[in-house]
């Protein structure tokens, strides 16, 4: 587990998981891919792989050894509903979150079919947010196979975001994340897209997370939208994420 995270919308990773392969345009600059890389060259023990799908039993119990609540994202280095990630290790991870329930735990993924399949098998206790990246109106569909889902807090990520999206259906949405991408090669976001998606969630009442502009140098970038920070949460947060 990896406290302090970086990521601005979570305090904690887990990564029970690690490694993924690509499925649509998202993934052309994968941030996970590129420090699972790294990792490996620096002999992480975790990371013997590099980036092929890995299941690492042996941290599935961290979270319950943690005994401040936290706000947890699980697997920020691999996609949990992964084809290659059996049913009976994703059971074993919802078994551990539940058990730990002071913590609040954060799951996005692009398999959306595979999720909205197996979700009827999976326990979905209160303290589990479950979200689904969408980059580009081309994958818009995983919104409606995330509401197939009885999770009690569904969330988007529109980041990287690609391209426009408008008139997104939010209904059965409880938060949004916007961020463009960051890194080498990174695409750009235009300032209208983010705009529209705000105005979207302003009239939809769902909380609006802006993440950052990205680019090459994403601090430098910054986060600011229209003059301020956008850090908007879910009303069903049981531990802040600031």
């Amino acid at each position: 587990m990896a406290m302090n995270s970086q990521i601005e919308w979570t305090q904690s990773t887990w990564n029970p998981v690690t490694g993924c392969t690509k499925i649509s345009e998202g993934c052309a600059n994968c941030y996970a891919e590129r420090m699972a890389k790294r990792l490996h060259a620096m002999g992480q023990a975790n990371y013997t792989n590099g980036f092929n799908v890995t299941m690492h039993p042996h941290v599935l119990e961290h979270p319950l050894k943690w005994k401040k609540p936290q706000t947890i994202f699980v697997n920020s280095m691999s996609d949990l509903f992964h084809d290659d990630v059996p049913l009976e290790f994703i059971q074993q991870i919802f078994d551990v979150m539940t058990r730990a329930s002071r913590h609040t735990f954060q799951i996005l993924t692009k398999r959306a079919e595979r999720l909205a399949d197996l979700a009827p098998l999976l326990n979905w206790p209160e303290n589990v947010w479950m979200g689904v990246t969408v980059e580009n109106a081309a994958c818009t569909g995983r919104i409606d196979d995330l509401r197939r889902v009885s999770a009690a807090t569904r969330f988007l990520s529109l980041e990287p975001l690609l391209g426009p999206l408008p008139n997104l259906d939010l209904e059965g949405i409880d938060w949004v994340i916007v961020g463009g991408e960051s890194g080498p090669g990174a695409r750009p976001m235009a300032e209208p897209w983010a705009k529209d998606l705000r105005d979207q969630c302003r009239r939809a009442r769902v909380p609006f997370f802006f993440k950052q502009w990205g680019g090459k140098n994403k601090k430098k970038a910054g986060r600011i939208l229209d003059g301020q920070t956008w850090d908007q949460m879910p009303e069903r947060s049981y531990c802040a994420a600031h």
